[in-house]
C-alpha cells in the first residue's frame, strides 16, 4: 500500500508527457502549414523542433508533424489557431490560444473553464494587449549587449530573459518586433549567431494587474486548469 503513490505519480508524469507531446506535434503542424516545410526558411518551425527534440519526441513523430502541416501527407487533418478571452480571478485578463481540429469541441470547453466557479469569466480583452511578433533566443557570448543586436536585428525592443531553456553560459534575450517583421528578424539573428527557442506573434499586456501573494496563488490555480486542456497552445496573463 505504501508505494501506491509512487505509481500514480508515475501515471500524471506520464499523462503530462502525454499532454506536451501532443502539444509539440501541432505546434509542428501549424508551423509548416503557414511556413512551409524547411526550417531553415521558416523560424517558427525551426524553433518548434527544436523545442521538440529537446522534449525527446521521436524522429518519426516529427516526420509525420511536418508532413501532416505542408499538406505532404494524406491525413486530412486540420489543426487551427483559434483565440479566446476572458478574465481570470481578480480581473486579471486573459488570452488563450488552442491549436485543435473541433472549434465545436473546444470552444465549449475553454467557456466551461472560464466560468468554473465564479472567480473566471469570459470578455473581451484583447485590446488591453498589445499583439506583435515575439523571439526568445540565447546567444554564446555572455557579454554580448542586446540593445545593440536588436538594432542590428530589426527588432522593436528588448529584454533579458532568464529560463531553463537558457544554458548558464549564454545569453538569454527576448525580442519583439512587428507583426510583419517577426520572420525577417529571426533570419537575421539566427545569421548572428543566436539560436531560437521561439519565434510566434505573442500578446504583451500594457497595463500589468499588480496582485497580493494569496490572490497570485488564485490566478495560478485558473491558469494551471487552464493549461492542463490539451487544446491549449499558449496562455497570455496580464500580471505584474
Amino acid at each position: 500500500m505504501g508505494a501506491q503513490w509512487k505509481q500514480t505519480h508515475r501515471e500524471a508524469a506520464a499523462l503530462k508527457k502525454g499532454q506536451l507531446v501532443g502539444k509539440l506535434v501541432r505546434e509542428i503542424m501549424v508551423a509548416a502549414k503557414l511556413g512551409g516545410a524547411d526550417p531553415e526558411l521558416n523560424p517558427r518551425l525551426f524553433a518548434a523542433l527544436e523545442k521538440a527534440r529537446k522534449n525527446s519526441v521521436t524522429r518519426d513523430t516529427i516526420e509525420r508533424a511536418v508532413k501532416k502541416g505542408s499538406g505532404q501527407s494524406d491525413d486530412a487533418t486540420v489543426i487551427e489557431l483559434v483565440t479566446y478571452e476572458g478574465f481570470a480571478p481578480h480581473q486579471v485578463p486573459v488570452i488563450v490560444e488552442c491549436l485543435t481540429d473541433s472549434r465545436n469541441r473546444t470552444g465549449p470547453e475553454m467557456r466551461r473553464l472560464f466560468r468554473a466557479g465564479s472567480i473566471g469569466s469570459p470578455g473581451s480583452v484583447a485590446w488591453m494587449f498589445d499583439h506583435l511578433g515575439m523571439i526568445e533566443a540565447h546567444h554564446a557570448d555572455g557579454g554580448i549587449d542586446l540593445e545593440s543586436a536588436a538594432i542590428e536585428a530589426g527588432a522593436q525592443n528588448v529584454e533579458a530573459w532568464a529560463d531553463e531553456e537558457v544554458p548558464e553560459e549564454r545569453t538569454g534575450a527576448r525580442f519583439y518586433t512587428e507583426r510583419t517583421e517577426l520572420d525577417a528578424v529571426a533570419k537575421a539573428l539566427t545569421q548572428s549567431g543566436w539560436t531560437m527557442v521561439t519565434s510566434e506573434l505573442a500578446y504583451l499586456i500594457k497595463n500589468p494587474v499588480e496582485l497580493a501573494d494569496d490572490q497570485r496563488t488564485e490566478v495560478a490555480a485558473f491558469l494551471n486548469d487552464l493549461d492542463d486542456h490539451d487544446d491549449v497552445h499558449r496562455i497570455y496573463a496580464g500580471l505584474k
